[in-house]
């Protein structure tokens, strides 16, 4: 079987990385990339301890890479015109997203993958018209948010395409965040707001976000983006410390963005299969693109070898591919615009409201808490309380360490000893 990957990010890496594997080797498999290596835009990613068990299951080396190169934040504040509320129980990791891709590429490099970059691919949308991917067995569209063959098949595909209302833009910071940090600044114009977080090896993610009406009332909408930043920093000086925004690689005049959810009523069209952001996209606040692009890889890799020493029927494996991920993704991609049009309505939400109870919004802003939860949540104000869930947490976190492999009950012990 010969599979080629249209992109070269997360989810067309990771895939190719399990069909070698899966298939002893024997298939080919080619990832085709229209940049140069170390070209990857963004800052840094998240990662949560259901995909790290899920990397560890299908590829303990390539995971314990990833693993090492993760920082791992170990709390979440949400900041409030200075003042701060606590949001327990909450944990995760970050990876830089060139740190992330530069381990996913040496280990496909590694176990066999043929990677090409700066090889624009089917860049008409047509994989029949490009001689690597028209004898394809199989052909997977993970060419991001912008895809081209889904494009081009948006027919096929039934692609439906909502736009978000708020204004948004991706900066690092020189500031090296410890906790997930939400901050909302009051201004003339309006409510604005960041939430940064720590990496291991790069600078903290920042991503700046406030409604079309702030952003034109304090002059975004035609200001220079060098002069933006500098407004911002000042803006948000008291919860940067100081420290400078970086501005994203290739940043032009206008680096604002809105939100696109994407979605598709099939995510095959033949042999032709879309993952990541082709396939879905979710609102940036859950932080689950990175995620959800590596389980997409995951989950076509189990079809098309399902582990009987055989290849799978191609058609049959990525129809199951795409019945499987698409109910997953359906409830993820509900909860996620739940979260986009929380933050769409931030300001009503703050102006006379109660800090914590503000916050409380902010945590349950997918609908997924409960009244023991709220009942924590402001529990978790008292410093002792506090403590005694920093601590659990770091036990849960350990015992899932354990369970998956990534560390010994002996170097658990030795640094209690």
């Amino acid at each position: 079987m010969k599979i080629v990957c249209v992109g070269g990010g997360p989810a067309g890496l990771y895939l190719g990385i399990l069909a070698r594997l899966r298939s002893g080797g024997r298939d080919e498999v080619v990832v085709a990339e229209r940049n140069a290596p170390g070209t990857a835009s963004g800052f840094a990613v998240t990662l949560g301890e259901d995909i790290l068990d899920e990397l560890y299951r299908t590829d303990p080396v390539g995971a314990a890479r990833i693993r090492a190169a993760a920082h791992v934040w170990d709390s979440q504040l949400a900041e409030v015109d200075g003042e701060t509320v606590h949001l327990g129980g909450r944990y995760g990791y970050s990876i830089g997203r060139a740190r992330l891709l530069e381990v996913l590429a040496e280990r496909a490099q590694e176990v066999g993958v043929d990677l090409r970059f700066e090889r624009p691919t089917a860049v008409d949308g047509d994989p029949a018209a490009d001689p690597l991917t028209a004898d394809a067995d199989v052909v997977v569209a993970a060419d991001g948010v912008n895809s081209a063959i889904r494009t081009a098949r948006a027919d096929a595909f039934g692609t439906r395409i909502a736009q978000g209302r708020n204004r948004y833009v991706w900066f690092g910071t020189s500031k090296a965040f410890r906790p997930f940090t939400f901050t909302f600044e009051r201004t003339d114009a309006g409510w604005i707001w960041f939430h940064a977080y720590p990496a291991a090896d790069c600078v903290s993610t920042c991503i700046v976000e406030c409604t079309p009406e702030t952003w034109t009332g304090l002059g975004l909408d035609t200001m220079p983006a060098d002069e933006a930043m500098r407004m911002l920093e000042k803006i948000f000086f008291r919860a940067l410390d100081g420290h400078e925004l970086i501005a994203p690689p290739g940043m032009g005049s206008s680096p604002w963005l809105t939100f696109r959810e994407v979605r598709n009523l099939s995510w095959r069209d033949g042999h032709v299969v879309l993952a990541g952001d082709a396939a879905h996209t979710t609102h940036f606040a859950i932080g689950s693109g990175t995620v959800l692009a590596v389980a997409d890889a995951i989950e076509l890799a189990e079809q098309l070898y399902p582990g009987d020493g055989h290849d799978a029927d191609v058609l049959p494996a990525l129809a199951a591919y795409d019945a499987r991920r698409r109910a997953v993704m359906g409830p993820i991609q509900d909860m996620a615009r739940r979260s986009m049009e929380w933050f769409e309505t931030v300001p009503v939400r703050l102006d006379g409201s109660d800090t914590v109870d503000f916050a409380w919004s902010l945590l349950d802003r997918r609908g997924d808490q409960g009244r023991l939860h709220r009942r924590l949540h402001d529990l978790t104000q008292v410093d002792r309380v506090r403590e005694v869930r920093r601590r659990l947490t770091s036990a849960r976190r350990v015992r899932r360490a354990l369970a998956r492999g990534e560390i010994t009950r002996g170097q658990v012990l030795g640094e209690l000893g």
